[in-house]
């Protein structure tokens, strides 16, 4: 799914040279779920930008469904980013004056789908994430556990290849946290790719396999044999 080579980033400002990403290298297979994780400043945003095609490495290649997406064109990517990839942002990113279900049909709009189908696909994926009764609400109306449900509906809406997570909880209560980490499992168990940044270790500790960045490199990477469970039942 996802092959990343000898990846270099570095930014430039003024006389300043910052090494953010340092020769990283590595695989994510199609169905894992993998967490991200390392200090401020460690070079795991950097990579997230790079990984959804918002960002171009310096140096090293990445690949996505056998695509180097580094050799692509703006139009290309843009397509990308709208079809096989799947954002949720930290922040959510919702329209605040605009429905639940309307911020979910959003990415189909722009991908030509028609408005029939975007509404039938926009109400399935709000009931995948429990907000049935609450797809009408406008996005200043729910609580920011509900706001991220929405983001997660969204995100899913174009069956994306790869879902991308910044700090998916970062912005909610503990008990909503844990709420959407079993959504995330869900989708995982569904099938679903999904990479997800965090710097809390109890939330990495949902995902199957925990790569550490430090100082712009990969310190570790390993299977997570403590990953949590839900309803008594590993995911």
């Amino acid at each position: 799914m996802i092959k990343v080579t000898h990846l270099s980033k570095i930014y430039q400002t003024k006389d300043v040279e910052t090494l953010a990403l340092d020769d990283v290298s590595f695989e994510i297979q199609k169905g894992e779920f993998v967490a991200v994780m390392g200090p401020s400043g460690s070079g795991k945003s950097t990579l997230m930008h790079i990984l959804g095609a918002l960002d171009k490495p310096t140096k090293g290649e990445y690949f996505l469904d056998g695509q180097n997406v580094g050799k692509m064109s703006d139009d290309e990517l843009a397509d990308i980013r709208n079809q096989k990839i799947g954002f949720i942002f930290q922040a959510f990113n919702l329209l605040p004056r605009t429905t639940a279900i309307s911020n979910v049909m959003l990415p189909m709009a722009y991908a030509g789908v028609p408005k029939h189908e975007r509404e039938e696909r926009a109400k399935k994926y709000l009931e995948m994430v429990g907000l049935t009764d609450r797809m009408y609400h406008h996005s200043n109306q729910l609580s920011g556990g509900q706001q991220q449900r929405v983001a997660i509906a969204r995100g899913i809406s174009m069956d994306p290849s790869i879902l991308l997570a910044d700090e998916p909880t970062g912005n909610i209560a503990s008990k909503q946290a844990a709420e959407i980490m079993e959504i995330f499992q869900d989708l995982n168990d569904k099938g679903h790719t999904i990479v997800m940044i965090t710097h809390e270790q109890d939330i990495a500790e949902y995902a199957k396999r925990i790569l550490h960045i430090r100082d712009g490199k990969i310190a570790d990477d390993s299977r997570n044999g403590n990953f949590k469970r839900v309803n008594g039942k590993a995911k």
